[in-house]
């Protein structure tokens, strides 16, 4: 991999523990020397050479790290993100990127101004159902593509204690899980000439949006993005219908619940489904048709990292370009508009 890239995380909290900090040490590239925890220590038994330090300021005059992983609280992305930058570090953010788009437009500046890298942890884009929904599209197995639907459910009756359940800019369903469903739809089809969105607090005591239903505008094609925390039942998680036929899939992506277990993402087993979760194809392909299983591409949140060393080490093109994440953050943005309004947003061209 060459020489590591000194690295510090700025919170050891669920994204830190189950996403980053595997990630990071499987990669082999990345030296974790400094972690933020204000009342523990356990970022140690993950990286036994790392230190724990208090404050914010502390990996901020460190002349050694590089790279800054800013995955704290979504109100303070743009904040640490810009001090990171202004300090002269390459900049990680966890998803969503900011809470708004001038916020975005100034750290995308930042960033170009001090030549340093910026990208966002949109690590769904590895997720193995839409490697595959990808390849579904790219070798044209439903012909022109009609209908696109995506879901992202959950089943959580209770409120948890966190501050993603408090009533306060940028948090709800809408920015956690459709930040992931939006960026991937955005790569598919590039930005949607309008958004209708409908926004809904279900669960009993909720404080915070649990629920969306979000149409992207497109000429000719249907796209349908839905998340909630009530659906206990399953549900496809991608629907596609063509001109010559259907794709359906079940079933989530089962690297982020072999995470939370401990488990090392490595292995020829990795990210892969059981046949039984193979989507199902039924469509005219290469004028024949066909009706049965696609296996499962494998699903792989490590190549962000790896291709973030390639970027830093050896110039790269970033594969999440902050643009993009940018892109979905007006995304929420006319989302929330159209909920308030009750009406279709459209976007400026």
């Amino acid at each position: 991999m060459g020489q590591a890239i000194k690295t510090a995380l700025v919170s050891y909290g669920m994204s830190g523990k189950v996403f980053h900090a595997p990630l990071l040490k499987a990669n082999g590239g990345f030296e974790v020397v400094k972690v933020m925890q204000r009342s523990t220590s356990t970022a140690l038994e993950v990286f036994p050479d790392a230190c724990i330090v208090q404050t914010f300021e502390e990996l901020l005059n460190d002349a050694e790290i590089e790279l800054v992983i800013v995955n704290t609280p979504d109100d303070l992305h743009y904040k640490q993100a810009k001090a990171a930058l202004e300090a002269g570090k390459h900049v990680v953010v966890e998803k969503p990127f900011v809470q708004s788009v001038k916020q975005g437009e100034e750290l995308i500046q930042l960033a170009k101004a001090n030549n340093l890298t910026l990208t966002v942890f949109q690590n769904r884009r590895w997720d193995n159902s839409f490697l595959t929904v990808q390849k579904v599209l790219a070798e044209n197995m439903l012909g022109r593509l009609v209908e696109f639907e995506a879901r992202y459910n959950r089943y959580r009756t209770f409120v948890q204690e966190s501050w993603k359940e408090e009533r306060q800019r940028g948090t709800g369903i809408l920015h956690n899980l459709g930040a992931h469903l939006i960026d991937q739809a955005l790569l598919l089809f590039g930005m949607p000439q309008g958004v209708s969105a409908r926004l809904l607090a279900l669960r009993d005591g909720s404080d915070v949006d649990d629920h969306f239903d979000l149409r992207l505008i497109y000429a000719g094609l249907s796209v349908t993005l839905k998340a909630g925390y009530l659906v206990r039942e399953d549900t496809p998680s991608y629907m596609l219908h063509g001109v010559k036929g259907s794709y359906v899939k079940y079933g989530l992506d089962p690297q982020e619940e072999a995470l939370k277990k401990g488990m090392w993402p490595d292995g020829e087993n990795w990210g892969t489904d059981p046949e039984e979760l193979w989507g199902w194809l039924n469509s005219d392909v290469n004028n024949i048709h066909f009706k049965g299983k696609v296996e499962t591409l494998p699903g792989n949140y490590g190549l962000f990292y790896s291709n973030l060393h390639e970027v830093i080490r050896k110039n790269a093109k970033v594969l999440v370009l902050p643009s993009e994440a940018l892109n979905v953050v007006r995304i929420i943005e006319a989302a929330m508009q159209s909920n308030s309004d009750h009406c279709t947003v459209f976007l400026k061209s």
